[in-house]
């Protein structure tokens, strides 16, 4: 991850150095709406600072601090707000209490809301948590998919290999997960197994991979 940022800093200042082009672009849309955050690769690892318009994508500076100390934020963003050449109209970051304030200092009066995911992420909280529990309480249900497994190990006839395919997808069903809040992995899992029972069941109905399959639906 180190390395990865190391690259990224050094792109980036090749690509901020040729200021031209961004100013002609940022002239253009005649303001611009910053977002600020910071990466970190490990505790104790200094904190990559991104500061980006928003309006047009650009990244407007990147820089890498020792700390998120409030005065250290404000003057990233004092620089910033020095040479876009345009109106600074708004402000997105995390509730991070040191962004907050140093944008209040930096930048007075320009309108700072938080991110949309972070809204989200606690409107969302509830969810998530009754989401995560019907996701463990489906779990118990198919936890007995390895001893399915081990009871056609040495088998090569299509009864054996449907059983293992089956039994592949559900694994493959448990592993799979959402991104919450704008996924439920939990959801997603039930629609997976209803999925797979759904199958077992047309199977049973042409009177193949009876005792089996029956048993791995249940």
């Amino acid at each position: 991850m180190t390395n990865l940022l190391d690259r990224y800093d050094e792109l980036l200042a090749v690509a901020l150095s040729d200021d031209r082009r961004l100013k002609q672009l940022l002239a253009g849309q005649g303001r611009v709406v910053l977002a600020i955050d910071g990466l970190q690769p490990d505790v104790g690892h200094e904190v990559l600072w991104v500061i980006r318009d928003c309006l047009s994508g650009e990244v407007l500076l990147a820089k890498s601090l020792l700390s998120a100390r409030q005065e250290d934020l404000a003057e990233l963003l004092s620089q910033v707000r020095g040479a876009v050449g345009v109106p600074v109209v708004g402000v997105v970051s995390d509730g991070q209490h040191s962004i907050r304030k140093a944008i209040a200092k930096a930048l007075p009066g320009v309108p700072h809301q938080l991110c949309q995911f972070h809204y989200l992420r606690e409107a969302a909280r509830p969810i998530y948590e009754a989401d995560r529990h019907a996701k463990k309480e489906l779990k118990k249900k198919v936890r007995e998919v390895r001893g399915i497994e081990r009871s056609v190990e040495g088998r090569s006839d299509p009864e054996a290999e449907g059983i293992r395919g089956y039994c592949s997808a559900v694994r493959s069903a448990l592993t799979d997960d959402g991104r919450p809040p704008l996924e439920a992995s939990g959801l997603k899992l039930h629609d997976r197994l209803q999925a797979i029972a759904a199958s077992l069941d047309r199977v049973e109905e042409k009177g193949g991979c009876r005792v089996h399959c029956s048993g791995s639906r249940g």
